[in-house]
């Protein structure tokens, strides 16, 4: 089952990056769209995990992500209302909110110490694929220039999201 979360994750975020990058490179208010939808669904996954993890670093890793993220959202909310751009929803935000329905549903199915797991090593494979695409096709394809610098900003943070999951994964057997 695991296998299939993660293989799942890794498929949305391919799929992402590789439609954006077979395609004309997406506009600032796609890439503004794509950027808050993988923000929510790591919001979504942490209030998931508050509510069924009883472990405690599990806990507080879900509490960082779900605080961390809803501020680079509203970050991200407040540069396009100044800019006045509506963010475009398109074919990459779609299948990245259908992909993390089937994997609440799955982590939702878990319980204790499996869905403890499942979840980090999830939180895992989202980060280094959300920090792909960010690297790789949204930040050079940007062209406002605070979209960018709000994009290199979540990269890095999202950079130590990453690192944090590794660790936690790493503890949780």
């Amino acid at each position: 089952m695991l296998k299939r979360i993660l293989a799942a994750t890794f498929f949305a975020a391919s799929l992402a990056t590789g439609a954006m990058a077979d395609d004309a490179k997406p506009t600032d208010p796609q890439i503004a769209h794509v950027a808050y939808t993988a923000g929510q669904i790591d919001v979504t996954a942490a209030e998931q995990a508050l509510r069924k993890s009883k472990n405690a670093d599990v806990i507080a890793f879900a509490k960082v992500m779900e605080r961390d993220h809803k501020a680079v959202n509203e970050q991200a909310l407040a540069l396009v209302k100044k800019l006045k751009v509506t963010p475009e929803d398109n074919a990459i935000s779609q299948s990245l909110s259908s992909q993390a329905t089937k994997e609440l549903a799955t982590l939702d199915a878990l319980n204790s110490a499996a869905f403890d797991k499942a979840y980090v090593e999830n939180e895992v494979a989202y980060h280094k694929a959300v920090n792909s695409a960010l690297a790789e096709t949204l930040i050079p394809s940007a062209k406002n220039a605070e979209l960018k610098a709000l994009l290199e900003t979540g990269l890095t943070l999202f950079k130590e999201h990453q690192m944090h999951a590794e660790h936690l994964a790493s503890m949780i057997k």
